[in-house]
């Protein structure tokens, strides 16, 4: 099984004829996802290839069922594409714009909450289940991808888009596919957590084990160890990058939500808190397929 998305998911993508998007609509094509619309305000009546253009998403919903959109707008326009997708009904929002204000994120975020819509991202690579569907740029062209990612029963968590694919690379060729990988969004403020996403993973009786990345900065890591703490089914790997930035002052790593304000957004103090909780930290990421395989032994 997967969680979030699958072969079924009807999906549309806001900012479609942005030269990103046309590039995104392009390989999600390729990779078999189900995209029926686009939007971008002004362009009714163009298409890109072959997807017809609209100028606002109840044009689509009132003629598609729409699971999910992928927003690819300019970070000014994000809030009200996210609102727009939500007030018409769908239910899984995939944000891949970075930058966007964080009162813009916020109010994403309540509107998402009270309306009962889950939002990925900001600031994400996409979602992918492999085999079956993803959404935004994620892997690649189609070819790269289906190196990078195959179905099997772990799932990936990611605050980095490009190591969504290190990790998923680094299990496939390790023989491990993947239920779902997910790049939940570098920014300050993300729609969904290590927690929300693992309580999804734990609900799919087929993903046996999640590897997760993490990095400098928030308080993510603190809230999946208490969490873990309270008891979980899922072996769970974690590898935490940017540890070079505690041995050299004034070195910044990663995105905007990796900002070191205190001890406690520290690596060393996010692995030492991961470990007291029972979670597997790995010291390399090429580790990690030996230590996911050690860890699902019997489950």
């Amino acid at each position: 099984m997967s969680i979030l998305v699958d072969e079924t998911t009807k999906v549309i993508i806001q900012g479609i004829t942005g030269r990103e998007a046309v590039a995104v609509t392009r390989n999600c094509m390729d990779y078999g996802t189900k995209i029926v619309g686009g939007v971008t305000p002004g362009k009714r009546g163009s298409d890109v290839y072959g997807i017809p253009v609209c100028d606002c998403v109840r044009d689509i919903t009132k003629e598609h069922e729409v699971d999910a959109s992928v927003i690819l707008v300019p970070a000014r326009f994000a809030k009200d594409a996210a609102f727009e997708a939500i007030d018409n009904g769908i239910s899984i929002i995939n944000i891949i714009t970075e930058g966007i204000p964080r009162r813009d994120t916020a109010e994403i975020l309540e509107f998402a909450r009270h309306h009962g819509a889950k939002i990925i991202g900001p600031n994400s690579m996409g979602i992918i289940s492999p085999g079956k569907t993803k959404l935004g740029p994620i892997g690649g062209p189609a070819q790269d991808t289906n190196k990078t990612f195959i179905p099997g029963p772990v799932g990936v968590i990611s605050r980095s888009g490009g190591f969504t694919a290190e990790l998923s690379h680094t299990l496939t060729h390790g023989g491990l596919g993947q239920s779902t990988a997910i790049s939940m969004g570098g920014d300050p403020i993300v729609g969904s957590t290590f927690v929300d996403l693992l309580l999804l993973f734990e609900a799919d009786p087929e993903t046996k084990a999640v590897v997760i990345f993490g990095e400098p900065g928030g308080n993510l890591e603190a809230e999946l160890a208490s969490w873990v703490l309270r008891g979980t089914r899922l072996p769970i790997v974690a590898f935490i990058g940017g540890r070079f930035v505690e041995e050299m002052p004034g070195v910044s790593f990663g995105h905007a939500g990796s900002i070191v304000h205190g001890s406690s957004d520290t690596v060393s103090r996010k692995i030492a808190l991961l470990y007291e909780a029972g979670v597997i930290v790995a010291e390399e990421v090429s580790q990690i397929p030996t230590l996911v395989k050690e860890a699902i032994k019997g489950v």
